[in-house]
Order: structure tokens, then C-alpha cells, then sequence
């Protein structure tokens, strides 16, 4: 499945010392977002800072929803992840996209110009109907939760 995402350079860097946005294997689900700085960017332990990327986006309508998760190789190499655990891009927005990040290790990081920061993954949106009730079906789980499925 594909859809047309617009994609607007706000940095004058964006296609020139950055390349757009794109998939770098045709297997990804994401695209690399890269940092869109001028200078280097240290996050010490605990800091969380938002990275820009230098453009914006327009999603085709409101069936979609762009999401920007963390890159894992960052969280498992240096501790180095998104705060918020994933942003959500509504299709109706239409500001930069920021990159929330936070240094959960003990030792300062160093976000260089151009670096891959996050992914950006496109998918759609089920919008639901809501009904309030008296009563839910009974399931065999009943409210247990938080762990209440597993032994481990």
C-alpha cells in the first residue's frame, strides 16, 4: 500500500546537505529523520531536547496518521530515546516535525548535523464510534490486567 506524502523543506538544507526523507531498504516501515542543525547538540544524562528536521509534512486526509518512533539502535547503543515513547502527527497539522529526545544513560551524547535521530511510519486511522453502555461483554480475562495473562 502507498499513499502521496507532501513534503515541505523549511531548512534550505533539506535535498541539498540533507536528503529528503526516504525508506532505506524496501523492506522499512519507517523513513530516517535526521537532525537539521547547525552545530552539534550534547544531551547530558537526563536532558530531553527537540531536534528539528528541518520540514514539514502534509498526509492526504484525516484516514491517516504519521507516527516518529525512536531508532533503536540509538536506545540500545546510548540510551538514547523519545520521551514521549512516540509522537503522533495528526494529518491536519502542519508545523516542522520535532524530534523529542532524552538521554536515559549516564554519559553525554553528541547529536551531529545530518545525524539519524528517529523514523518517521505512515499508517492509517481507524476514527472509532463511541457508545457509552451500562454493561461490557464478559470475556474470560475479565479486568485482570498487568501481567495477570502470564506467569512471567
Amino acid at each position: 500500500m502507498s499513499i502521496d506524502l507532501r513534503i515541505k523543506a523549511l531548512s534550505p538544507k533539506i535535498g541539498t546537505e540533507l536528503p529528503v526523507p526516504s525508506y532505506a531498504t524496501a523492506g522499512s516501515a519507517g523513513m530516517d529523520l535526521r537532525a537539521c542543525l547547525d552545530e552539534p547538540l550534547t544531551l547530558n544524562p537526563g536532558d530531553r531536547v527537540g531536534v528539528p528536521t528541518g520540514f514539514a509534512i502534509a498526509l492526504p486526509g484525516p484516514e491517516w496518521v504519521a507516527y516518529i518512533f525512536a531508532r533503536s539502535g540509538l536506545g540500545i547503543k546510548n540510551g538514547i530515546t523519545l520521551p514521549n515513547c512516540v509522537g503522533v502527527i495528526d494529518s491536519d497539522y502542519r508545523g516542522e516535525l520535532i524530534v523529542a529526545l532524552t538521554n536515559l544513560s549516564d554519559t553525554p551524547y553528541t547529536v551531529q548535523p545530518g545525524d539519524r535521530v528517529a523514523q518517521l511510519v505512515i499508517s492509517p486511522v481507524i476514527q472509532a464510534n463511541i457508545s457509552v453502555v451500562d454493561e461490557l461483554d464478559e470475556t474470560e480475562r475479565g479486568a485482570g490486567g498487568f501481567g495477570s495473562t502470564g506467569k512471567r
